[in-house]
């Protein structure tokens, strides 16, 4: 399992992620959109998010791959500009053993786990309280 928060200018975006048939994740609709101030609605979609599971698809056609779907809700026009001041978490399971892992930019342009900002859970920890722990994280970014 693998899901990403994504925060910029204080507002969180929580796409649905699916697991492409050749390994990888892909963003998709719906994305849910809150300010980060806002717990009540940061904990909805994450759990939303997180329920929804990654369903498994097949990649779409490589003439016809689709632009990341987060730019039209951050209304920006490239993924450059959507970066740009914007930072990112995942929160992975596997065998029931959680981790969220936050990025850093890679100076080719893309984020890169960041081994300082890894949080591991202990065996027995619920999909609760990593979503409890990621909003701490999100809200104490968006202060900095």
């Amino acid at each position: 399992m693998l899901f990403h928060a994504y925060l910029r200018n204080a507002i969180a975006y929580v796409p649905t992620v699916v697991k492409l048939q050749t390994g990888a994740y892909m963003d998709v609709d719906p994305v849910a959109v809150v300010p980060v101030a806002n717990t009540d609605g940061l904990r909805r979609a994450l759990l939303d998010a997180i329920g929804k599971k990654n369903a498994v698809v097949p990649p779409p056609p490589k003439e016809k791959w689709p632009p990341p779907i987060l730019l039209k809700y951050a209304g920006v026009k490239t993924w450059a500009a959507f970066a740009r001041g914007a930072a990112v978490w995942s929160i992975q399971e596997t065998d029931g053993n959680f981790l969220i892992a936050g990025y850093q930019s890679h100076r080719e342009g893309y984020w890169e786990k960041d081994r300082r900002q890894e949080t591991s859970f202990p065996p027995g920890s619920t999909v609760h309280d990593v979503v409890e722990r990621m909003i701490a994280i999100l809200q104490d970014a968006a202060r900095k």
